[in-house]
């Protein structure tokens, strides 16, 4: 039973047209009520006042006007949390969006933790834990890609897979523990076969939703791209031209770039973490050759590296190098200043799938721009594939889960006793559950809603 009434700010910290704070638990309406003075004929005190009501009035301290505000009633179990839920808008800027909310704290409500209201929405049954975690994709998501996938998983779509492919392990689980209880009836030779044919379509099914792990992570967390080159050669350039604004300083000097700058850009509907680093050469300046080493370690936590080349100069040794340096990753070879008269010269794949752009005129941004994202992400995006991009934890669980029934079903087919093949079929199941929540510890909570923002 979940006692204590929480609030927190809703909305970004910060001035703006208006914040939010939100109040949610058994004591909500009471201890607006203490702090909200209602304005107007149609204005209610919140304990009198209907769900889903909104009413103007003011919030005093001690007989003193805090801010006029609009309050918000929801009452349980129709709210976000399942518990009665108080709103109030306020207007933004740090100093009133504070005392509003010291105000509410002062009159018996408790500072909630990061991401408690989305807790307790799960702790009261209304969503899942595949649910809750889309909650926090929703807020993070970086491309409409991303937030359709998001969408998608807080409609429960992910949710009902895995409570199918759970609800079946369970039936074969409980079908052979019933065998347990009565040693003196063996399993039918036909139902054993059954049973490991429905084993063997729930690995195919883990399988399935396992091959979606390496999309999901794109969509969540953004491609490393690392732009690299020699100085002047146009790097902080295309940054700025896939960005579409001046993020990075351009200067006809070069080693303008002394440290690598991080920036998120939504190629093609996929967020790309491009980092522009500094210019790769031989150099006996301390600052610079810090740069350097830096450039050098974002290289290799890089999944894709843009190798950008001055077209209207030679290939140095230097540059030479590093492409078989780093001849291992996945990277594109960009041509940059490709309206000059050219002297680059490539030999072999190098020179088949070298892209030729130009950051002053435009040319060959929007073939980057389609390579970009055909190196990173493979074929068409299908509406059923972004209903079902698991997460990091999903698939630890899943792998272990799958583990479990492939022991599970080779302990069938073997005719190991049903005590071992009942063990780890039961490992399967709490795996799965821990994906939707169904089998979970106070740590695994702690971990997944510690990473949420404090209003939500």
């Amino acid at each position: 039973m979940i006692d204590d009434t929480i609030s927190a700010i809703a909305t970004a910290v910060g001035e703006a047209g208006l914040s939010v704070i939100r109040i949610s638990g058994p004591d909500a309406l009471p201890i607006a009520e203490r702090c909200f003075r209602p304005i107007g004929q149609r204005s209610s005190k919140p304990t009198a006042a209907e769900s889903h009501t909104v009413h103007y009035g003011k919030i005093v301290k001690q007989n003193a006007l805090i801010d006029e505000v609009l309050l918000t009633v929801l009452r349980a179990p129709r709210t976000f949390t399942k518990e009665d839920v108080v709103e109030i808008s306020c207007h933004g800027g740090l100093i009133p969006t504070k005392l509003v909310l010291d105000t509410i704290l002062e009159n018996g409500a408790r500072l909630a933790e990061p991401g408690e209201f989305t807790k307790r929405a799960f702790l009261n049954g209304r969503i899942d834990l595949t649910q809750a975690e889309a909650v926090a994709d929703v807020i993070h998501s970086k491309t409409d890609l991303a937030l359709r996938a998001a969408n998608e998983q807080l409609a429960g779509k992910l949710s009902k897979r895995i409570e199918t492919l759970r609800e079946d392990l369970l039936k074969i689980l409980a079908h052979i523990e019933a065998h347990i209880d009565f040693p003196d009836e063996d399993i039918a030779p036909d139902t054993k076969n059954s049973l490991i044919e429905k084993l063997e379509r729930g690995i195919q099914f883990m399988d399935a939703l396992l091959a979606s792990a390496p999309e999901g992570q794109i969509l969540r967390n953004g491609v490393r791209t690392a732009i690299i080159g020699r100085p002047n050669a146009g790097k902080s350039s295309l940054l700025n031209c896939l960005l579409g604004k001046d993020r990075a300083i351009v200067s006809n000097t070069a080693g303008t770039t002394r440290d690598t700058i991080e920036e998120t850009a939504n190629i093609r509907g996929i967020p790309i973490v491009f980092i522009d680093t500094a210019g790769l050469r031989e150099s006996s300046d301390q600052i610079e050759q810090e740069g350097i080493r830096r450039s050098q370690e974002s290289l290799g936590n890089a999944d894709l590296i843009l190798h950008v080349i001055d077209a209207s100069q030679g290939l140095t040794d230097y540059e030479s190098d590093l492409l078989k340096q780093y001849s291992e990753k996945t990277k594109l070879i960009v041509l940059n200043k490709s309206d000059l008269p050219s002297d680059i010269k490539l030999e072999g794949k190098l020179s088949d799938t070298a892209i030729p752009i130009s950051c002053e005129t435009g040319a060959g941004l929007e073939t980057l721009r389609d390579k970009i994202r055909a190196a990173v992400w493979s074929g068409q995006v299908e509406g059923e594939m972004l209903e079902v991009m698991i997460n990091s934890r999903h698939q630890a669980a899943l792998l272990r889960a799958k583990e479990s029934t492939k022991i599970t079903t080779q302990a069938l087919k073997d005719d190991l006793t049903l005590e071992l093949v009942a063990l780890d079929l039961r490992i399967a199941v709490t795996a799965i559950g821990e994906i939707v929540g169904k089998t979970s510890t106070d740590d695994l909570l702690d971990k997944i809603f510690s990473e949420f923002c404090l209003g939500k």
